[in-house]
């Protein structure tokens, strides 16, 4: 008789062997927490089921405590102690709180020259001096940390900007010599690079206008007057920016089809995307069929979190740009967004989001498959792709749709001179580049490993030329001959 025990074992073992699949099941991992199913994008430009990289976690909202309820909330800086500052626009001020939400200071003064008028953005440096882009006063303004007000920079007096420019700061960052770049709406010339004495330096990082068959086919069949329209366009303006570990300025871009993140050198040159990449869904519903990035945020191991007003998600990708998570969506529920305005995130990987049309910041953690997929492309993107490969074999075990993994194992392989292997993780990963690669480092490799049988071949075909060649040619020759009589005797009737 089998006992009581071995068959509460039994019935424990098939109860976890039929949970299993279910629990790591792409696209539905804790779906019950989650009104959003996890995807990403593949090579081939198809939506690939992925497990959640990120939960709805909490939300902070002031609604009924002192500091009063948010209204229109436009930006958040997070800063190196995990403290939000939050832009609370319609009420022209600043709210600095800790990361659960409660108060710490209120910055801004009811009166005098320390009164906001609908700021947009913020700027924290890591002595605690707040950069506030006072949008309505078409002003910088500076706070120590205390929130005692400093001073203000207002428009830079300069030529280059003339006396028409619209100066209406919105978003900004500050690096290491208190440089400050601006985001000022309306403008599409770049970046305001302004010095720390509120000197205008230039321009700095300037969308262009790039080829679009669309306008050259509307151009063809235009009339004059839309012709001289279409010659006025301008470039993109920039609607965010944030500043990384390494002192690198991230920006997103409204109204591009492509390239809508980039990273700026210090000499305003894209280093992120070579050639066009689409960031955000591949295709949206609605009458704009591309993505408009507001918010970004980069973490201190160079992780984009790029938040899109359009789809109303949150995209999170690695240092290379390739997407590892998305999440969020239009909606009522926990974890969707009513009107999202701006993200940023802790030390420890939590991801906030304003949500202005809700007046309240949401809070995600990761899941521990964004864990795992965190630390293998952690390693990956600095090459290490030994030390990945397991972490990646082991997200494969838990997603095998995930497109990303098959790529990294394809490098290790690729890198270990195991090329016939890596193509098959390239194939899998539709990456036809590194598939051609790793093909032409295959085929000499081949050519180098059968070059004894190439050479013993190719002695013997040449010595097997070489002695049948005269014998060719002397039948060659006496066919031609036979053949040149045969014309050339009249007795045989051949001519005439």
């Amino acid at each position: 008789m089998i006992g009581r025990n071995m068959i509460k074992m039994l019935l424990t073992g098939l109860l976890v062997t039929l949970t299993l699949p279910v629990l790591l099941l792409p696209g539905q991992a804790l779906a019950g927490e989650a009104p959003y199913e996890g995807y990403t994008w593949n090579q081939s430009g198809n939506e690939v089921r992925s497990i959640n990289g990120y939960l709805y976690d909490s939300s902070i909202d002031p609604t009924g405590t002192d500091m009063g309820s948010f209204k229109n909330p436009e930006s958040l800086f997070i800063s190196d102690d995990d403290s939000l500052y939050v832009v609370d626009t319609g009420n022209s001020r600043i709210v600095h709180m800790d990361k659960d939400g409660r108060l710490l200071n209120l910055i801004g003064d009811a009166e005098g020259s320390g009164k906001l008028q609908e700021p947009k953005g913020v700027f924290v440096k890591e002595d605690g001096t707040v950069y506030v882009a006072d949008t309505k006063n078409a002003r910088i303004a500076i706070f120590d940390k205390n929130g005692k007000f400093v001073k203000e920079f207002l428009k830079p007096d300069s030529p280059l900007l003339g006396a028409n420019f619209s100066y209406s700061p919105s978003k900004l960052v500050v690096d290491k010599r208190d440089y400050m770049y601006v985001v000022s709406d309306g403008n599409t010339q770049g970046l305001l690079q302004i010095d720390s004495g509120g000197k205008f330096k230039g321009f700095y990082g300037a969308n262009h206008v790039g080829f679009s068959w669309t306008r050259l086919l509307i151009k063809l069949v235009a009339t004059k007057e839309q012709q001289n329209q279409l010659a006025t366009v301008k470039p993109s303006e920039f609607s965010n920016v944030d500043l990384d570990e390494e002192g690198f300025i991230y920006s997103t871009t409204l109204g591009e089809e492509y390239n809508q993140i980039k990273r700026l050198s210090p000499v305003g040159v894209d280093t992120l995307n070579i050639g066009k990449r689409w960031y955000g869904d591949y295709y949206s519903e609605g009458p704009f069929s591309m993505a408009s990035f507001m918010g970004i945020s980069i973490d201190k191991n160079g992780f984009i979190t790029a938040l899109d007003l359009q789809s109303s998600k949150v995209f999170q990708y690695d240092k290379l740009g390739n997407l590892l998570f998305s999440f969020g969506g239009i909606g009522d529920q926990n974890g969707l967004f009513v009107t999202p305005s701006a993200v940023d995130q802790t030390a420890d990987g939590l991801i906030y989001v304003v949500d202005k049309g809700r007046g309240r910041i949401d809070r995600f953690r990761t899941t521990p498959f964004a864990d795992l997929v965190h630390q293998a492309s952690l390693l990956y993107v600095d090459g290490s792709y030994d030390e990945a490969q397991s972490l990646w074999q082991e997200v494969l075990r838990l997603n095998a749709n995930y497109d990303m993994a098959y790529q990294a194992i394809g490098k290790a392989l690729y890198k270990a001179e195991q090329y016939k292997e890596s193509m098959s993780y390239f194939k899998l990963s539709n990456s036809k580049a590194d598939y051609s690669s790793a093909f032409r480092e295959y085929r000499k490799l081949f050519i180098r490993e059968h070059f004894t049988y190439f050479f013993a071949g190719g002695i013997g075909l040449f010595l097997v030329l070489l002695w049948s060649a005269p014998r060719l040619y002397r039948r060659f020759h006496a066919w031609l001959y036979r053949g040149n009589k045969a014309v050339l005797d009249p007795a045989k009737g051949e001519i005439g």
